[in-house]
């Protein structure tokens, strides 16, 4: 149910206050000195206070320099080629943009575009390095029968850990997915998709409004609703199932994901200089 784009479709484009604390008394009971260590005891939380803001400071800084797509002009450039292609090529209107992580079969994050148009959802594959798109994955949103919202969960012996939740919708309730695709980490047949949180959602509002899979979700709940009542699959079931339940990764060792999500191989991402 996938439609997959040339990665040459697009071409490179340049470009507080703290609450007071109290601290025991030594047993100095002379105005002066209880007076000064009164002022001391105001100054404390006062200079906690403002190291805690810097770190969170500097944390967001880190963030936004790290990430490609959160520096200035990535994440606009990308939306216009987009924009561009999906008007000139498809024919259709987006009606959103979204910046989430895909978690593929094999518990692994990738950086994806996400855009809702009213009969597709495209799953972008963008180079935020080089300005360009790679891949598209088009999903009718008729297609879409079961959207599911939840914590990650995995089998009981897996060595693989997700923290967090995320949501997974399914296009093709008539056909599961087979032992050959399951066990393949670069298999593309498998009928449905996860998404996550990007890791730069609280850089900013803009990436907060964005980023986060609960506002996505929403939407893709109502698009897929007037899909299925403007252009109904014979033969299928009109409407799609909204769950409360947990996701399901079925992986054991996870010894890919782990090497590749702790270095953010899925991300466009500054990586720092190799060499000597």
């Amino acid at each position: 149910m996938s439609q997959t784009g040339d990665s040459e479709e697009f071409r490179p484009v340049e470009l507080g206050s703290a609450g007071q604390q109290e601290i025991p008394n030594s047993g100095v009971e002379k105005g002066g000195e209880a007076a000064s260590g009164e002022a001391r005891d105001k100054e404390i939380p006062e200079a906690v206070a403002r190291t805690s803001v810097e770190l969170s400071t500097q944390d967001r800084q880190y963030l936004l320099r790290k990430f490609f797509v959160a520096r200035p002009g990535a994440l606009e450039q990308a939306v216009e080629d987009l924009k561009t292609h999906v008007t000139v090529r498809e024919g259709e209107t987006v009606l959103s943009f979204w910046l989430l992580a895909e978690v593929d079969h094999w518990n692994n994050e990738k950086e994806r575009v996400v855009m809702i148009t009213e009969k597709n959802l495209l799953i972008c594959k963008y180079d935020f390095i080089m300005l360009a798109c790679q891949q598209i994955q088009k999903v009718p949103l008729n297609y879409v029968d079961r959207i599911c919202r939840g914590q990650f969960t995995f089998p009981p012996r897996s060595l693989d850990k997700r923290e967090g939740e995320g949501v997974r919708l399914y296009w093709d309730k008539l056909r599961e997915a087979s032992v050959v695709s399951r066990w393949n980490p670069w298999s593309s047949e498998l009928p449905y998709t996860t998404f996550t949180d990007h890791p730069v959602k609280n850089c900013s509002e803009r990436f907060a409004i964005i980023c986060q899979v609960d506002a996505f979700t929403a939407e893709l709940v109502q698009a897929v609703q007037k899909a299925h009542k403007m252009d109904p699959v014979p033969g299928r079931a009109n409407g799609a199932v909204v769950l409360n339940q947990p996701i399901l990764i079925e992986t054991y060792a996870g010894f890919m994901s782990f090497i590749g999500n702790r270095n953010k191989l899925g991300y466009s991402l500054a990586r720092g200089s190799v060499g000597f």
